[in-house]
């Protein structure tokens, strides 16, 4: 018995230690990323996988640019499309979630309620899907990127790490691809576009943009008009 214990005693340490050990290689982990650019995802390489797998040529276009050099109507637009708290929830948007969780108990289409906190932690730190382990692990980074990244930050690298293509990732290399210019030189209707595409940026063109992306991209460009005068303070 004394020996089962000591065995059970050492794998409770063992564990401990591992919990332990991943805990403060996450922070770390984060804190490093607050300063410095993030230059690949585990999306990119899923995608790259995917690519072959499939027997295509791989594709990956991304340039880190400061927030400071992305033209302003496209942070504008990715908070009127995808999520225009974001100033002032803590990295969870209830009031979106309710909702989703209450168009689906009446039967209509789902809808994500992620906020653009949400979807940089999935980004930078995790893979796609929608287990709850998964889930779990994505509110733990979301909660560790809005208390040492700042809103600021977490737009930063929303930004340059999310999907606007195939293969194309970030707001330099969209502009570049789809626009021809930098991602400063962006315009209120082009960063509309961009903004319209991300539900399915591999499905739907910013460059190409068919009827649907049109209809919606004056949608977003009306809520930016909302968001700008009510966040009239921000200034990325």
């Amino acid at each position: 018995m004394k020996a089962k214990k000591r065995i059970f005693r050492r794998i409770g340490i063992w564990c401990r230690n591992i919990l332990l050990g991943l805990w403060l290689f996450t922070i770390l982990a984060v804190v490093a990323l607050r300063f410095i650019p993030v230059y690949y995802t585990p999306l990119m390489f899923i995608r790259m996988y995917e690519q072959t797998k499939e027997g295509k040529a791989l594709r990956l276009e991304h340039a880190w640019t400061p927030l400071e050099k992305i033209a302003h109507p496209l942070v504008m637009a990715v908070m009127a499309s995808e999520d225009n708290r974001f100033l002032t929830h803590s990295g969870f948007d209830f009031e979106q979630i309710k909702k989703a969780r209450n168009e689906a108990e009446a039967g209509k289409r789902l809808r994500g309620a992620s906020t653009i906190s949400q979807q940089t932690a999935k980004n930078v730190f995790l893979w796609p899907g929608k287990t709850y382990v998964r889930k779990g692990i994505e509110v733990y980074f979301t909660l560790l990127i809005e208390w040492i990244w700042g809103k600021e930050r977490i737009m930063e690298v929303y930004l340059n790490s999310i999907e606007m293509g195939d293969g194309i990732y970030g707001a330099e290399a969209v502009a570049r691809a789809h626009f021809g210019k930098h991602a400063s030189g962006l315009s209120r209707a082009e960063a509309a576009l961009i903004a319209a595409s991300l539900p399915n940026p591999r499905r739907y063109n910013s460059a190409h943009p068919s009827p649907y992306m049109l209809r919606r991209q004056g949608q977003i460009l009306s809520l930016m008009n909302k968001i700008e005068i009510t966040n009239m303070g921000y200034n990325p």
